[in-house]
């Protein structure tokens, strides 16, 4: 009796483990031109996604962290939006803010210290729960990244271009980065020192994409972010037409409305409108909607697995 007993209870204790046992959505692309081609935007090749702002903190995952970034792809294939600002040291680490204490348990300035002293420090949730998770390199981050998601990678006031652009090869992982710029000058600078890699650029208005164009970059190394509150159709289809996917931001506003408003079906609507990625903090949600609107449009891709 008590082997069976015993028996049992290992049964049970294993199939609860299989339970709890999350599942992960992964984007792989083999190369460069793989990445493009999902990117090029036609009606039969468009597969919406959701870029999970800062990685997707949520409680016990801080902001800007891998294992929260692991987290986010439970939920859907994610692209990953972080931010890099330099240690004391010039080390490219992953932050925020300026200040280390919202989201760490360090004090003051993050450039005030060496990489070697924010070993020290752990993270802490957006509830300001100290968790046993580090401050991650962009070394680390690039390495994990590949096979698993896309990466949009923000860089904090000061940091060098050129210094990310050459870790990003450095990890040969150009076929899944794409750098953030927030005017034409930086977009047409990163174009320069790699016209291989793919731009998020602000493109609110059709104007701003005849800019880009002027400054040498083509519709082809170009994902429009048309800003944080749902443009007109017009410009979703200005910017189809030529080939370009667009980012949306939802964080703020949007996410607070869906939050409030959950049968709105906010994201699906967006999606539906023209809106091809959602940048967003309420990755859960929005992972619903998506997956249900991929459903209802029959949606699949070869680099989602």
């Amino acid at each position: 009796m008590k082997f069976q007993y015993l028996l049992f209870l290992f049964i049970i204790i294993a199939f609860s483990s299989c339970k709890e046992e999350k599942v992960h959505h992964y984007i792989k692309f083999n190369n460069n031109k793989e990445l493009y081609q999902f990117l090029k935007w036609t009606p039969e090749n468009r597969f919406p996604l959701i870029s999970a702002h800062r990685g997707g903190p949520m409680p016990g995952f801080p902001e800007n962290c891998i294992e929260t970034f692991e987290n986010a792809t439970t939920y859907n294939p994610m692209v990953i939006e972080f931010d890099i600002a330099y240690s004391k040291d010039s080390v490219l680490v992953i932050m925020h803010d300026d200040q280390l204490d919202r989201t760490s348990t360090g004090k003051g300035l993050i450039g005030d210290y060496t990489y070697e002293e924010l070993k020290a420090f752990n993270l802490k949730d957006n509830d300001g729960k100290e968790t046993n998770f580090k401050i991650p390199t962009l070394d680390s981050v690039l390495n994990w990244s590949k096979g698993k998601v896309l990466l949009t990678i923000d860089l904090k006031k000061g940091v060098s271009y050129a210094k990310v652009i050459e870790k990003v090869r450095q990890y040969h992982v150009e076929s899944n980065s794409i750098i953030i710029t927030y005017t034409a000058n930086q977009a047409q600078e990163v174009h320069q020192l790699a016209p291989e890699l793919m731009i998020s650029a602000s493109v609110q208005k059709q104007a701003e994409l005849k800019r880009l164009n002027s400054l040498g970059i083509p519709n082809n190394r170009i994902v429009a972010f048309v800003g944080v509150s749902a443009p007109d159709r017009e410009l979703y289809q200005f910017l189809h037409e030529k080939g370009i996917t667009t980012i949306l931001g939802t964080m703020g506003n949007i996410d607070k409305s869906s939050i409030a408003s959950p049968a709105r079906n906010i994201y699906y609507h967006l999606v539906n409108n023209g809106a091809d990625i959602l940048s967003s903090d309420n990755i859960g949600q929005a992972a619903e909607q998506l997956d249900k609107f991929r459903y209802n449009k029959k949606i699949t891709s070869p680099y989602i697995n």
